[in-house]
Order: structure tokens, then C-alpha cells, then sequence
């Protein structure tokens, strides 16, 4: 957009109209502007003495004027030139001095040219810089050293400062105005000033011998306070001490020379010069001179809210010129107390000095004046050109005497009372915006003298004319120093003094003439400890605020103004004359907002964000705009009521100001000395005449709309562009309003600040009165931070995109709808009627000067609409920012991006000012309707929140059935629907009401539903229409505090109301009636007045439930918590609800240790569960998995006894073991038999460890009575009646049998089979299936709808999802893939194909691995009961035949799920033919997941349960399995073992010879790593190695397919070796295969190969034992035996 205008205006006009320049002298009404024309348009310009720069908009330089230093340049250029060197480089700002240039490029180097015999250029060894040349700015504190990139530059007379991008200030040149620590000059290299290293300078300036710097302060919950404890300049010590009457003493023991504090003496401007000290000689503090502005020094906060108020806002001033504060940051401390107010009067002087040595002093100051002289005599070592020798004669004095002697100040001791009175107004959450810092809480009432040395003249002091705050405005304490016992501010404390006040104030007591003579002997420093007790015993509570975003994205106006240099003229408005080495910080700016500064030759400028104008210093031409002479202090510029000055500049005798006039477009002000024109010879002179009051310059209205305006030796500059389109003036009407607007709300401010002190309201109105001042007070801030972006953005930016007011609207909608939300509450609860008595007593019974601010042009207005009017003024600005907008929007094509955003900005303003609105008229409604309310039973309802929508009192509703002289009295309000009836009432929260119309025989057409949580009633309106009205307003009022909620801050701007309100919402609700839910608290989802969703429910005694409901009962997943008193701690359950109560899977944590893990029904454990008794240092540790019924333990289980070794596995009845089973003890004990009422009862098998077995009948656990038989290891028997326990001896009555009584051979004990009684493998777990079975929809195996089925295995992965989600768990990436993969059905229509088999297949292996599957759940549950049997004390051999025959089961009982699920999957056994390629079934043949198949294979496929679920199943559940094989198996495989060590001692030749191998299999060569080598005699382990390395693999495979694949390939592997040797028609026989394969099964070294053996024979597939497979296997096992019985020799 800035393109096309740009583009329009340079068709209007030659060299286009935006950033043309205009040039003149002086304030002449004859005085024609000249107007400098450039090919492109000026951006910005700077003014030397004699010369110039311009900045164009492509980044180029131009000079103008005098140019003495450029070779060949003998007379000033007709036309601006161009500097050349810096053509290729983009400037972004550039800087003028008296007689040098600088300029800043994009990269941040800054460039330097003209005169540099001050060094003032930073180039050494060069008087003259003709051209722009790079100075290095290096930073040597780094480490390495980096270059220092620059941001803006500053020229005077004889130095230069430089702004670094980290706000830092770097300076080079001459004198005491660089603030650096040195007293070598000049200074070539740029170094830092360290005194504001640490704080963000915003803005630097240079005068002709002084600096300036605008110092962004820290926001006010960050502001710190500065310690007292040494001289920011000497480093002496200050001491503050208190008496045992904590009364504030400051220390007069030190006097700092650098920052001594003159007053003025009587009369205007009558300040000691040089030469003019006083007889004693001794410096003192005296009151600065000042301006007449009483708000000038004012010390009361700029802000109000919750901080710490004083009743009046009080000056300290002695007449209108001559004010006092504290120099530095840090006023003293004063102490607060009752005693009357009493006048401070003028003194005699007391003849002491405050100096160790007063001729020391003398010399001192001396010295120093002699410095100052030295530094203004003129340099005659190097001639200088005409013009430039100017600068080192000091140009800039006015009069051309001779420059004054630094003066030393007279003594100054202040005595007084004073009484003031601090007020907490405002809420903890209201922000305080000043920066104001303090050195403790209390406030002191000095009674004393003011002595003025040599003058006894009284001097009257108003007593209510000083006022100190005495704590900063955030209520920050500072800290202690514990070392040094000092006080300390967060921030770096060597910093935090740099800002320190230089006066030393002395405060006495009446009657004393010296305090010091009459101090204790026991003195302490302030501390926070006082501090606090002082803040405690006036009942202020200190608060602190976060820092507002609005600081990073509009500029700050917590700002302070530094000065230092020569102060001769008093430019440094410090109110002295003395000059300042160092920078220091003038107080009385500190809190009045300046965002720009300027300096002139002799004078110093500050602008605020209320558009005033500070002058100081010099005032001999009138360039301060006002009559004192001089001001040694900033005071106010005069101009014209209205006129609000946004930009100024400073030349070397005159101001120029830029202001808003009557109209939109600026005008220009002039203030200063007369330039007029003569003589050709000599163009221009100086008239003498001056200005008293700035002028208007009327020619400003031609020159267009100013930008910018700039000031330089004698000449003024204007920047102005020319409206096109309607954009540069709606930009100046908006930012011109904004100004206009932030002044108005500045003036109410002040007015509301006296009323927080004094108002009284009770204690909800007086906290809400609070509130709305501390918001008000933010946005009135927000204002100010906003036209000073609005200022900067006419001047600098054109990008309407980069608007804060349009792309952050958020910051203003929200502190808008704040302060318009607490001002509608504060007129509900008639703030503004009890507001009226307070502001009679402060402005008056007719409130006119309230009225004034108003500009209220009606009458008979009642004060309280005055007072309304007041607040609520900031409401029709907003219509402002929308109209203005608006019309800014029109500049654009309606495609562009800045049009969309202006549009969408303007609605945003628009439809948040309708909003407000319309909350104004509802407040004041509401209001009225409280104040014609009757009764005072209905006061609680009262809210401040709270707004009346609709009320029933001409019986527009009725209740049905009501009584006929019933009362009943229906108010809608904005939160509520309250039911009144008499002196009683019902209130019903909209957020749990739902309303719909009845349409009844009974009640006609009128009748409208209302339900609620625990009510539900039918009301009557008294017409359909009437009716209408209700349900509409009833369903908008729920609908809007659905979308805001009740206790929201910040209302809604966009969205219009839905018809009806949702029927499920999320509200919150305490239940009252009596029932289960007596007094417990919901929070979640509703419909229809029950809770149903997602909610939390607390009781009163603790419980809580946090899951899914269900109409209004819990069902679902949730979570549970119960206290439990006895343990002190909580029962917990987290699982599955059904109709309030625990129904389905959950875990139950018990108080007393246990969990539960497991299914439950009717809050009873029911089903399969895991109970785990397991605690830390427990006598009894168990764990329990099986069924339950009804909360005990019953059919089969496993129950581990931790504490005794046990291990039982059978069936249960009520907790207690009943039916058969079998025990297993750690000590290798085997039981198996009948149980009865939890004992071994009945006929029973016993096995010992060492293979004894004895059969029985037992009565106790381990305990025998009855008939018997022993049989013995060696074969040996005992038959007869056993009685007693075994573990502790047996008694036998019977037959002892010896089986080798006569030299028979002896023989093995006969182990009998195990398992007879024992439960059924299919007996086990049914309540595991049976859960699966349910959760499929089935009623038992196979008794259901496998659609159905599919259906809920969709939605119990759909639920699982949403829990993880709900528990922030989330899924792993193979887990989402899986999910995404069992998202869809397999599709099973039609005959099963191979194809179709396979996808069976992959479906089952993805289902198994996610447990949310209830296949996967089956599996995972398997696994754990598994190993819980077989694990442990139950890895006991004798239990490897039940192992076996579990996992068969397992098998038979998944497969009936799985062809249940897929209906058309053929039956165990069952062959399905494969009509594909030979390649398909190959490859499936020799899948590792379920190579199962034998040859039958090549046509296609054998069903089989194994090859489907052992791949899934098997590797889970091998480390038991296989642990219980090797148990059994031990003997034998130890017997093998032993053989093939022997064995594999031979050589592999020697070997193959021993075992019969045929002399043709014997290889001749072997091949290693890719070489052929020859076998000889001692090769060892070389031959058939791959065969070997093949074979070896079977110990990594779990599934008899797997390891029967193995088996093949090692034939597949010696076969291949073989055919190399004999050729490839060979073929094997038995007689040849064997013993060459016997060789391969000794060198593979299988350490457990009986165990593999046995575990491939009993859980092979029977279509494997009869072919190629079968015979393989026939093979490896005939190996295992055949190495047993190997006897070597």
C-alpha cells in the first residue's frame, strides 16, 4: 500500500509528496519555507550549526550547508550532495554536531566524516575526516572481543554517543560530557559508559557540552529500589540509622563534590553564580528551582490501584519557582505520625561546615572551576577553518562573557512536621504503574529550621507542599545485605548505586538545633523487619504485579531522563549549575512519562507521553517557551489550552514543537531568538528579538501534514507529506484522537485519585471501587503506551500490518471488557449513588468540575449519571478506533491483505463497543430493579456479577398446581433462574437448567418443562407468546454461560446466540437433597439434568470418582477413592463402572497393601482376578490368580503362599479349597489329590524330591490316616494304614515288600501318571474365556453373533483409545500402526482360499500384540497365569504333563474364538486347496511363522490350530515351558552331555572313523573365508561346519515348526556338501545319512537337546510326524539315544 501511494503521490507531484523537506529561520510571519527537493523522499535529517544531512528512503546520504572539510569544497553547495562513499551502503540513521556527521548502517557500523580535532570523529591522528569513514566500536569486556553493533548516534560541540542494539551507550571526543571515568582527552576510541551499563537506554542526545539519555525503567513489578549505603560517586558510606523511637536520622557526615545541589535564592532564576558563594563555604542541599507547574514535583504515584495513596497530592515549594526534591533515585526516608501539620520557615544559617576540612573544600571546587574554564578556552594548537574553530571556543554562549566559576552551595537544614495519610485503593490484581523507589515503609515529620547561609530572611514553606512516598508503588521491600547488614536491590546492588541521590539532607527535630547531639547510643539501620511492622500496623499489604505484555509490543513510559556534562546554563536540570562527570538521573522526570529528549546548544528538552513539553537550561533567546531565567529544573512549556505536543527539536537558541491544533493536520510552534535576512553578503543576522511564549508559524498549514520536525544552529526542518487518498490524514486523525483521548483519561484519572482516599462505601462497593480505579488506571496506560506507538508509526512506519492497534486487537479488546466487566458490577451494586456524598466533599455539591471533563451540555443531569458518564468514557472512543479504521480501510484495494486486516480489526471495535453497550443498559436494569426490590431476605442474591434478564412479577409464569393464594415469583438473571416464593427462595444455576415446552391436554399449549439436577417442574406462562419469551431468554442465558462460564473475567465479543443451548454441557454442581450424593460436588458433563460423560464427583468425607457417567450414574472407566481412617490412607479403585457400581476390568488398591487386579460385578469381585497380599516385611505374603463369585475366591486358582513355600493349583469354594488339585512346596514336595474345607482330604498322590511315592488317603494338609502305599526309590514298597504327618514321621501298620530280597535285579521305582487327580487342563481359567466370550457379545462358547462380535471389538478399541487419551499415555509408533491396521474388519466372505488364510493368520499375530484387543487381552492374561502357575515354586517337574496339555488347551479354546470370529475358517485338520503359482505356496511353506505343513503343502494347506496360535502363543510362554523340560530331563541330558564333551575331543577325521562314516562322505578340502584348505588328520571342528552352525539355530526357535524347519535345512546343508563330493544325483540311505548326521549333532553341541527333543514330540502337529518332517525328527531323536549309549575307549 505504502508502494501505491507512493507511486500516486509522485504522479502528482514531480518528486512525489511523502517525505518532502522544508527549510527557514526564525519565526517571521513574512517567511516563505524552502523546500529542499531529492530524487527520493527524506526520511530523516539532522542539522549542524552550519550544515546538514538528509536520509533518503532508499538509504542514501546528502549533505547540505557548509562543508569545510571536504577538499575542493570551497563555498556551500546550490543542491544537497551526495556522499558517495556510502552510496553502497543502506543507512538507517544518521546524526549531526556542531561541525561532524555519523551516520548508522543496516550492519550497525557506524561511519564518521567532518571536523576531529576533539576526536570527536573517533578517528586518531586526523583533524579533518573528509569523507565517511568506519569506526571501530569494539567491546574489550568480551572474551574474544566483539564488534559492537550500533542502533543511533548523537553529535555535539565536541563528542559523540553511540545507542548499541543492547541499549548500551559508547562515547568518544572531549570533556566531561562523554561520562566516562578518565581524565585523558581527547578520547579516539569509543568506550562504554559504564555508569549506565546495566540499564535500557531507549534514546541518547547531545547539546553542545552536554548528554542525555532516555532510560527505560523496569515495569513496576520488576522495579527496584537503590541502597543508601554508599555515594553512587565517591563510594563513601552513607549511614541510615534509627533510635530506639524509629526516628529516621540520615547521615550528614558525607559530602559528595560531584553532585552538590544549589537552590535558587529569592526572586527568579537569583542563583548564586561564580563568585557569589557564601562566607562559610560549606556546600549544602537546598530546594532545586522549579517551574510553577504544582504537578511538576508532585511525588504521588502516577497511577492508583492497589497501592499506597496519600490524601493530597502535595508540592514542596517555596514559591513558584523553587521546589525541592531529592536528588538521585532515592528520596529519603521519612517517618509517618499523628502530629499536627506545621509551616516550614526559613532559618538563619547554622556556621558549621558538613566538610572534614573546609579549605580542602575550597581548593577542591577551585580546582574544579579552573577545570571547567580550561575546557571552554580556545584551542590555538591547531588553526582551525572560520567555522569549525567554533567549536572550540564554546559557540554556545549566549552572551560571550566569560564562563562562569563552579559555585560552592550554602548550608541547607530542613526542619518540619508533617501529617500524611496513606491509603490502600485498589485490588491486589491491578497493576501499579510507577517506578518510584524508596528506602523503607515509614514516613518521618521533620520539625526543624531551613538555614540559609548569610540571608535572614523568613522564607514561608506550605507544610502540605512536600510529600514523599515512602514505599515504591509495587510495595517492593528491599533486601538485606547479610554480610554487610545494608540494604540491597535484586539487581546488581554497584549498579543499583549508580542512580544515587547526591544531596544530603539533614532532618532535625523542633527544639534541637543539632540532631546529632541529642542521638542515642544505640543506633540500627532500617530494616525490613521495621519496614514490614511499620506497613503492618497501618494495615497495608504490599503487592506485586506481573509484567504486561503490552511492554513488548507498544513502548514503555516507565522512563527516566540522565544527564551529564557541563551544567553552566543549568541544561543538566539537576537545579544547580555544576557540571556532571557522570551521569545522573533527573527525579523530578522520573514519573512523568518522556519518551523523546532533546538537547540544544545551552538547553535540554524532555517530551511526555501527555504530549507536554519540558524546557531547562539556557534562556536568554526565550527558547524554553517560558519566562524563567535561567531554569535549572524542567519546567512546563507554556502553550494554548489544547494543544498537545507530540514532537519537538532544539537548535542552538530556539525550539520547534510539533503539535495537533484545531484540526487534524499539525501545526508548528517556534520559540527562540528572530533570524532575519539582509544583505546578500551577509544572508542572515541576528535581530536580537526573541520569543516569551512559543508562536504559532503560519505557514505550517501549506507545508501539508508534518511528520517530524528537526533543529539545528539556526535553522528549522519539517518532514511533511501530502494526503493522498484520504491515508496520511486518517493516520494523523488517529493518532491525533489517541493523544486527545489519552488526556482526557489522564484528567479523570486525577480526578478519581482523591475519591480512593476518601471513600467509604462498604466493603463490596469500596473493593469493587478499587478494582475499577486500577483497571482504569491500566487502560489509561494502555492508552498512553498506544499514542506513542500511533506517533512513532506516522513518523517511521507506514505498514498498517504492523499496527499494534490492528494485529495485536487482543490486548485492547481484553483490557477494554476488564474494566467495562468490574464497572458494570460496580453500577449493579449502586456504587455510583454512594459515590455522590464523597465527591460533593471534593468537588463540590453541583460536581462541576467533573462536569467540565465531561463537557456535559444537558441539564438537570443527577450527579450519579455524572459520576457514571465519567467511567464510562472510555466507551465511546471505542466507536472511534472503529469509524477510523474503517476509513483507513478504503486507502486499500479490497484483495489486499491490509484491507482484511482492517476489516477484521473495525468489526472487532465495532461489535465490542455494541457489546458494551448493551452490558451498560443490563447493569443499569439491574440496578434499578435491586432498588425497587422489596425486602431484605433477598439481599444475598445480590451480586456484583450478576444482571436481570427477565422477572415474573405481573405473573407471566405460574407454578402448575399452585395454591390460589400461593406466590410465585420467577427471576431470570444472567447466572440464575431464581424461584421465589414469600420470604423464601430457590435459586437454580442456568448452567444445570434445561427448559422445553410442554404441550399437554391437561395444561394447553403454555406450559414450559424446567429440569434441573434434583428438581424437574412444569410452569404456566399466562400466553404462547409470553411463553416464547421465556424459553428464548432462558435457553440465551444458559447459552452464555455455556460459552463464558460464571465465574469468566472476559466476555465474549463474536458469536452469535444459538437458538437452543446444548443439551450436553459441562457445568458444575453441589447436590443437596439426601441420598447417595448428599452434599457431594459434580464437575463434567451433563444431559438433560443427569450427569452423563466424563465428570469428577467429590463427597464431603473425601471420596472421590473421576471417570465417565452415565445417566447420572457412573458406568464406565473411572477412577475411585476412598479414605480409609484405620490405615490413614486411601482405598482405590481404577477400572470399569456399570450402573454405579464397579462392573468389568479394574484394579483395586487396598489400604492394607493388597491389589486386586481383575474383573468385578455388583461391586463384588466376579470373575477371573489377580489378588497380591505381597508386603514388605509381612509375616503372611500371597498371591492369589483365578476365579472369583461374588467377591471370594472360587472355582479354579493358583495360590501362591510366598511365606511358606507352597504353591496350590486347583479348585476353590468360598475362599477355601475344595476339589482336586495339586500342591508343590520349594522343597521339592508334589501333591496331588482331593481338598475339602481348605485341607488335603481324601485319596491323594504324594511325591517326595528323591522320587519316593506314596498313595493315600489324608485328613490334614500333609498328614495321613488311612490305607496306603510307599513306594521306595530302589523299588522297595510299604502297603498298610499310615497315620501322622510326613514332615515329622509316619506310623505304619502293614506289608514292607523287598524286590531284590533274593539277588534280583533292582529296579526303578514305578512313578505312576501324574495329573489323574489333578484338574483338567480345559477345566483351567474358564472364567479368563468366558470374559473374552462376554466381551465379544457372546452369552458362552459360540453362543453369539460374530457381527456382533466384530462390532464390539470396534468399540472396545474405540473406548481403550479414548482412555489412554484421557490418562495423557500415549501409544508407541508400532502400536498406532497396529491400530490403524485392526481399524478395518477382515473381510471372510465366500470359500477360504490360502489367501484368505494367510490374512487370518497376520490378523491374529497384530490382535495378540495389542492388549486393547480382547484377543490381545486373552493372550496377555494367559501369559501372566502361566507363568504364575509355572514359575517359582512351580517349576517342578512333575507338573511338565499338565504344562503340556495347558498350552494344548490354550490352543483348542483360542481356536474355537478364532473360528468363531471367522466363521468360514474350516475345522481343525481340514485341507484347503491352493489354486495359485508353485512360488506362493513354496513361500508359505517356508515361512518361519507356521512352516507347519508337510508335502501336502505344495497343493496347499492343512488347517491347524498350532500353525495359527503357537507363533503368537509359544515364545510368551517358553521360559517356563522350557525350564520344566530341562527339570525333567536333567538325568538324561547330563548322561548326553558328558558323551559329546568326550567326543568332540577327537579330530573331525578321527571322529567320522569312529562313528562309521564311509571314507566318500570324508571331505578332501574345506573352504575358509573364501580359500580352499586341505583337511588333514588334526582338523578340528572344520568339516560340515555349515551343517553344524545350522543345526545350532534350533535353541533360538520356539514353535516344533520352527525347530523342525532347522532340522531340515541342516539335512538340506550336509546334502549340499555331500553332492559336491559325489556328484548331484546322489542320494542318501539310512545306512549313510545316520552316522554322518550323528556327526553333525555332536559338533553342534546342543546343550539341552533331550529337553528340544521332548518339546518338539509333544507339541508337534500330527500331519508332521508321518512325512519328510516325521522322519527328520525319527532322525535327531535316534541321534539323542544313540549318544547316550556311545562308549568310547
Amino acid at each position: 500500500m505504502e508502494e501505491q501511494l507512493s507511486s500516486a503521490e509522485r504522479e502528482e507531484d514531480g518528486c512525489g509528496e511523502r517525505g518532502v523537506l522544508h527549510r527557514w529561520q526564525g519565526y517571521s510571519c513574512k517567511l516563505n519555507p524552502e523546500r529542499l527537493l531529492l530524487p527520493r523522499p527524506v526520511l530523516q535529517a539532522a542539522l549542524g550549526t552550519c550544515h546538514g544531512l538528509l536520509l533518503t528512503e532508499e538509504g542514501q546520504v546528502y549533505s547540505f550547508g557548509e562543508l569545510p572539510w571536504k577538499q575542493g569544497l570551497r563555498s556551500p553547495p546550490a543542491n544537497p550532495i551526495l556522499e558517495s562513499s556510502l552510496s553502497s551502503q543502506c543507512v538507517l540513521s544518521i546524526a549531526a554536531g556542531s561541525f561532524h556527521c555519523g551516520a548508522v548502517t543496516d550492519d550497525g557500523h557506524v561511519h564518521m566524516w567532518g571536523e576531529n580535532s576533539h576526536g570527536q570523529c573517533g578517528i586518531q591522528g586526523l583533524r579533518l575526516i573528509p569523507n565517511p569513514t568506519l569506526v571501530s566500536l569494539v567491546d574489550a569486556e568480551t572474551m574474544p572481543s566483539q564488534q559492537v553493533r550500533v542502533m543511533s548516534l548523537a553529535c555535539g560541540a565536541q563528542h559523540t554517543l553511540a545507542l548499541s542494539v543492547q541499549r548500551e551507550v559508547w562515547a568518544w571526543g572531549s570533556g566531561c560530557q562523554l561520562g566516562l571515568v578518565t581524565t585523558v582527552f581527547p578520547v579516539w576510541n569509543p568506550q562504554k559508559v559504564e555508569h549506565l551499563a546495566g540499564r535500557y537506554v531507549v534514546q541518547i542526545a547531545c547539546g553542545g557540552f552536554h548528554s542525555m539519555a532516555l532510560v527505560r525503567c523496569l515495569p513496576p513489578s520488576d522495579s527496584r529500589q537503590h541502597s543508601l549505603d554508599k555515594c553512587g560517586q565517591c563510594k563513601q558510606v552513607l549511614y541510615t540509622m534509627i533510635d530506639e523511637d524509629d526516628h529516621v536520622i540520615i547521615s550528614d557526615n558525607h559530602y559528595c563534590p560531584l553532585g552538590v545541589a544549589l537552590s535558587d535564592a529569592k526572586g527568579q532564576g537569583q542563583v548564586p553564580r561564580s563568585g557569589q558563594t557564601s562566607k562559610e563555604g560549606s556546600p549544602a542541599q537546598t530546594p532545586k528551582s522549579s517551574c510553577s507547574d504544582p504537578n511538576l514535583l508532585t511525588s504521588v504515584s502516577e497511577d492508583f490501584g492497589p497501592s499506597f495513596r496519600s490524601s493530597d497530592e502535595r508540592t514542596f515549594q517555596t514559591n513558584p519557582e523553587v521546589q525541592k526534591e531529592p536528588e538521585g533515585n532515592e528520596p529519603a526516608p521519612v517517618r509517618l505520625t499523628d502530629s499536627p501539620k506545621f509551616p516550614l520557615k526559613r532559618e538563619k544559617s547554622i556556621n558549621s561546615s558538613l566538610y572534614p576540612d573546609e579549605q580542602e573544600l575550597k581548593n577542591y571546587l577551585k580546582k574544579m572551576s579552573d577545570l571547567a574554564l580550561s575546557e571552554h578556552t580556545p584551542s590555538t594548537e591547531v588553526p582551525c577553518p572560520p567555522r569549525s574553530q567554533l567549536s572550540s571556543e564554546c559557540p554556545f554562549k549566549s552572551d560571550g562573557t566569560a564562563l562562569p566559576s563552579l559555585p560552592m552551595g550554602p548550608t541547607l537544614l530542613i526542619t518540619s512536621d508533617f501529617e500524611e495519610s496513606l491509603a490502600s485503593s485498589g485490588s491486589p490484581e491491578t497493576p501499579i504503574n510507577n517506578t518510584g523507589s524508596v528506602t523503607g515503609i515509614q514516613r518521618a515529620e521533620p520539625k526543624g529550621k531551613l538555614a540559609f547561609d548569610d540571608s535572614s530572611e523568613e522564607l514561608e514553606i506550605k507544610s502540605d507542599s512536600c510529600f514523599c512516598d515512602t514505599i515504591s508503588s509495587n510495595g517492593f521491600v528491599p533486601e538485606v545485605d547479610s554480610e554487610n547488614n545494608n540494604y540491597l536491590c535484586p539487581e546488581d546492588s554497584a549498579q543499583a548505586r549508580k542512580s544515587y541521590s547526591l544531596t544530603d539532607i539533614r532532618i532535625e527535630e523542633a527544639g534541637a538545633c543539632n540532631r546529632r547531639n541529642s542521638l542515642p547510643d544505640q543506633l540500627a539501620q532500617v530494616t525490613p523487619l521495621l519496614a514490614q511492622r511499620a506497613s503492618l500496623n497501618r494495615g497495608i499489604t504490599m503487592t506485586t504485579c506481573a509484567n504486561s505484555e503490552t511492554e513488548t509490543l507498544l513502548p514503555s513510559l516507565y522512563t527516566e531522563v540522565w544527564t551529564w556534562g557541563r551544567g553552566q546554563e543549568g541544561q543538566l536540570g539537576h537545579g544547580d549549575y555544576l557540571p556532571r562527570l557522570q551521569p545522573l538521573c533527573i527525579k523530578s522526570l522520573s514519573k512523568k512519562e518522556v519518551v523523546k529528549i532533546a538537547a540544544g546548544a545551552n538547553h535540554s528538552l524532555a517530551l511526555t507521553a501527555h504530549c507536554q513539553a519540558f524546557s531547562w537550561g539556557s534562556n536568554k533567546f526565550g527558547q524554553l517557551g517560558h519566562m524563567t531565567y535561567p531554569s535549572t529544573v524542567p519546567c512546563l512549556i507554556k502553550v494554548s489550552h489544547g494543544i498537545r505536543v507530540w514532537d519537538m527539536a532544539a537548535g542552538q537558541t530556539h525550539t520547534l514543537l510539533l503539535a495537533d491544533g484545531d484540526c487534524f493536520q499539525p501545526v508548528l510552534y517556534y520559540s527562540g531568538e528572530q533570524i532575519v535576512e539582509q544583505t546578500p553578503g551577509n544572508p542572515q543576522t541576528h535581530s536580537g528579538t526573541h520569543t516569551k511564549m512559543p508562536v504559532l508559524l503560519p505557514f505550517c498549514i501549506s507545508m501539508g501534514y508534518v511528520s517530524s520536525v528537526f533543529a539545528g544552529g539556526v535553522s528549522c526542518l519539517a518532514l511533511a507529506d501530502q494526503n493522498v487518498m484520504g491515508f496520511i490524514s486518517t493516520l494523523h486523525e488517529l493518532a491525533s484522537a489517541e493523544r486527545k483521548f489519552y488526556d482526557r483519561l489522564t484528567t479523570v484519572k486525577d480526578k478519581i485519585r482523591p475519591l480512593l482516599v476518601r471513600v467509604s462505601l462498604g466493603r463490596t462497593s469500596t473493593l469493587l471501587f478499587q478494582k475499577v480505579a486500577g483497571h482504569f488506571s491500566r487502560l489509561c496506560h494502555l492508552t498512553g503506551q498506544n499514542s506513542v506507538s500511533l506517533t512513532t508509526f506516522v513518523q517511521q512506519g507506514r505498514d498498517v500490518r504492523t499496527l499494534v492497534l490492528v494485529k495485536e486487537t487482543s490486548i485492547f479488546l481484553d483490557t477494554y471488557k476488564e474494566y467495562f466487566c468490574l464497572l458494570g458490577n460496580f453500577l449493579v451494586m449502586g456504587g455510583f449513588q454512594a459515590l455522590v456524598k464523597p465527591s460533593q466533599e471534593v468537588y463540590g455539591k453541583k460536581l462541576e468540575q467533573l462536569q467540565d471533563v465531561l463537557e456535559v451540555k444537558e441539564k438537570n443531569v443527577s450527579q450519579s449519571d455524572v459520576l457514571a458518564n465519567l467511567f464510562y468514557l472510555p466507551l465511546q472512543h471505542l466507536h472511534e478506533y472503529g469509524k477510523l479504521l474503517l476509513r483507513l480501510s478504503t486507502c486499500f484495494d479490497v484483495h489486499t491483505e491490509e484491507y482484511v486486516m482492517l476489516q477484521e480489526a473495525c468489526s472487532k471495535y465495532d461489535a465490542l463497543a455494541a457489546l458494551l453497550q448493551k452490558q451498560k443498559k443490563e447493569a443499569e436494569s439491574t440496578h434499578n430493579f435491586w432498588r425497587n426490590f422489596p425486602g431484605k431476605n433477598y439481599n444475598p442474591l445480590r451480586k456484583p456479577g450478576r444482571r436481570l434478564l427477565c422477572e415474573s412479577s405481573n405473573k407471566a409464569l405460574t407454578l402448575q398446581n399452585a395454591g390460589r393464594f400461593s406466590l410465585n415469583w420467577f427471576i431470570l438473571f444472567n447466572d440464575t433462574l431464581v424461584h421465589a416464593q414469600f420470604s423464601s427462595y430457590h435459586v437454580y444455576p442456568l448452567a444445570t437448567l434445561w427448559v422445553e415446552p410442554v404441550s399437554d391436554e391437561s395444561i394447553g399449549l403454555s406450559g414450559l418443562k424446567l429440569t434441573t439436577p434434583e428438581d424437574s417442574f412444569t410452569v404456566l406462562a399466562s400466553s404462547p407468546l409470553m411463553k416464547a419469551k421465556w424459553i428464548r431468554a432462558i435457553n440465551q442465558a444458559v447459552d452464555e454461560v455455556l460459552q463464558v462460564g460464571l465465574d469468566a473475567k472476559v466476555l465474549g465479543v463474536n458469536g452469535s446466540p444459538r437458538a437452543e443451548p446444548p443439551v450436553s454441557r459441562t457445568a458444575t454442581h453441589t447436590f443437596t437433597k439426601e441420598g447417595r450424593l448428599k452434599d457431594a460436588t459434580y464437575e463434567g458433563r451433563w444431559l438433560t439434568g443427569k450427569p452423563h460423560g466424563r465428570g469428577t464427583l467429590k463427597w464431603p468425607d473425601g471420596r472421590v470418582y473421576c471417570g465417565a457417567f452415565r445417566n447420572g450414574l457412573e458406568d464406565g472407566f473411572g477412577d475411585y477413592m476412598i479414605p480409609n481412617k484405620t490405615f490413614n490412607k486411601c482405598d482405590r479403585y481404577q477400572g470399569h463402572w456399570k450402573e454405579g457400581k464397579m462392573h468389568g476390568f479394574g484394579t483395586f488398591w487396598y489400604a492394607t497393601g493388597e491389589v486386586y487386579e481383575g474383573l468385578f460385578q455388583e461391586n463384588q469381585r466376579h470373575g477371573y482376578g489377580m489378588l497380591n497380599s505381597s508386603r514388605l516385611s509381612s509375616p503372611s505374603s500371597s498371591v492369589f490368580v483365578g476365579q472369583w463369585v461374588l467377591d471370594k475366591k472360587t472355582g479354579y486358582g493358583v495360590f501362591d503362599d510366598i511365606s511358606r513355600g507352597e504353591k496350590y493349583m486347583g479348585m476353590w469354594l468360598d475362599d477355601q479349597r475344595q476339589g482336586t488339585g495339586v500342591v508343590v512346596t520349594q522343597y521339592g514336595l508334589y501333591y496331588e489329590g482331593a481338598f475339602s474345607a481348605n485341607r488335603m482330604m481324601g485319596s491323594g498322590l504324594l511325591l517326595s524330591d528323591d522320587d519316593a511315592v506314596l498313595e493315600g488317603e489324608f485328613s490334614e494338609d500333609w498328614t495321613l490316616n488311612g490305607r496306603g502305599v510307599l513306594s521306595m526309590p530302589n523299588g522297595d514298597s510299604l502297603d498298610g494304614i499310615f497315620v501322622g504327618e510326613w514332615r515329622t514321621g509316619l506310623k505304619v501298620a502293614g506289608t514292607f515288600i523287598k524286590t531284590n530280597l533274593y539277588g534280583m535285579e533292582k529296579k526303578e521305582t514305578r512313578v505312576p501318571a501324574l495329573g489323574s487327580m489333578a484338574v483338567s487342563a480345559d477345566e483351567k481359567w474358564k472364567a479368563v474365556f468366558e470374559e473374552v466370550w462376554s466381551r465379544l457379545g457372546c452369552d458362552g462358547p459360540g453362543r453369539g453373533d460374530s457381527e456382533k462380535a466384530w462390532e464390539n471389538i470396534a468399540v472396545t478399541l474405540t473406548t481403550s483409545i479414548r482412555q489412554k487419551r484421557d490418562s495423557m499415555k500415549h501409544f508407541s509408533h508400532s502400536q498406532n500402526k497396529i491400530l490403524e491396521s485392526l481399524e478395518f474388519i477382515p473381510q471372510h466372505a465366500g470359500p477360504i482360499t490360502v489367501e484368505t488364510y494367510e490374512n487370518i493368520r497376520r490378523y491374529l499375530l497384530k490382535a495378540c500384540e495389542l492388549p486393547l484387543h480382547p484377543l490381545g487381552w486373552l493372550l496377555e492374561t494367559l501369559v501372566t497365569v502361566y507363568r504364575m502357575t509355572y514359575v517359582g515354586v512351580g517349576s517342578n517337574r512333575r507338573l511338565l504333563s499338565q504344562a503340556v496339555e495347558e498350552i494344548r488347551s490354550y490352543l483348542r479354546r483360542i481356536f474355537q474364538l478364532v473360528r468363531f470370529l471367522f466363521p468360514c475358517l474350516p475345522e481343525e485338520g481340514e485341507f484347503i486347496p491352493d489354486h495359485k503359482p508353485d512360488t506362493t505356496q513354496r513361500r508359505l511353506s517356508c515361512s518361519l511363522e507356521s512352516s507347519t505343513q508337510s508335502d501336502i503343502l505344495q497343493q496347499g494347506v492343512v488347517v491347524s490350530s498350532s500353525s495359527l496360535l503357537l507363533p503368537v502363543l509359544l515364545p510368551c510362554l517358553y521360559p517356563p515351558l522350557f525350564t520344566l523340560y530341562t527339570l525333567e530331563k536333567e538325568r538324561e541330558d547330563q548322561v548326553y552331555w558328558d558323551c559329546v564333551k568326550r567326543l568332540n575331543k577327537q579330530p573331525d577325521l578321527a571322529l567320522l572313523a569312529f562313528l562309521g562314516v564311509q571314507q566318500k562322505f570324508w571331505p578332501v578340502t574345506i573352504s575358509e573365508l573364501g580359500n580352499s584348505k586341505q583337511v588333514l588328520a588334526s582338523t578340528k571342528d572344520a568339516c560340515f561346519s555349515t551343517a553344524v552352525e545350522t543345526l545350532q539355530q534350533i535353541s533360538t526357535r520356539f514353535t516344533p515348526s520352527d525347530k523342525l524347519l532347522v532340522i531340515q535345512q541342516t539335512f538340506e546343508e550336509m546334502t549340499q556338501e555331500v553332492q559336491t563330493l559325489l556328484g548331484q544325483d546322489f542320494l542318501w540311505s539310512m545306512d549313510d545319512l545316520f552316522p554322518l548326521f550323528l556327526f553333525v549333532v555332536l559338533r553342534s553341541r546342543i546343550r539341552n537337546l533331550g529337553s528340544e527333543v521332548s518339546l518338539i514330540e509333544d507339541l508337534m502337529e500330527p500331519s508332521l510326524q508321518h512325512g519328510e518332517f516325521g522322519l527328520m525328527f525319527t532322525t535327531l531323536k535316534a541321534c539323542y539315544f544313540q549318544i547316550q549309549q556311545e562308549k568310547t575307549t
